[in-house]
């Protein structure tokens, strides 16, 4: 692994339907920059935590975070809900 190498995880929540969010994409270099043009492209909000996204690249695609990671992810979900909170009160 390149020391500043770029790097992008996508989480995916649909509390109806999961018991934890998933990471739905993940990928360093050019798969990082794509990934982040997507959510950029959707209006996905960006969050950068270098220790939280070292641990969740240890993990498969498709899969629910592990119960170890809920209060890291639960911070990351609390900045994209507020974000959309302020964005809808402006619009």
């Amino acid at each position: 692994m390149k020391k500043n190498e770029e790097r992008a995880i996508a989480l995916k929540y649909e509390k109806e339907k999961a018991r934890a969010p998933k990471i739905v994409a993940k990928g360093k270099g050019d798969i990082a920059r794509k990934i982040k043009k997507i959510a950029n492209e959707n209006n996905v909000p960006l969050y950068q935590d270098k220790d939280l996204s070292q641990l969740l690249e240890a993990l498969d695609i498709d899969r629910e975070i592990p119960e170890n990671l809920y209060k890291a992810v639960a911070e990351v979900l609390a900045f994209v809900y507020k974000l959309n909170k302020n964005f809808n009160k402006k619009n």
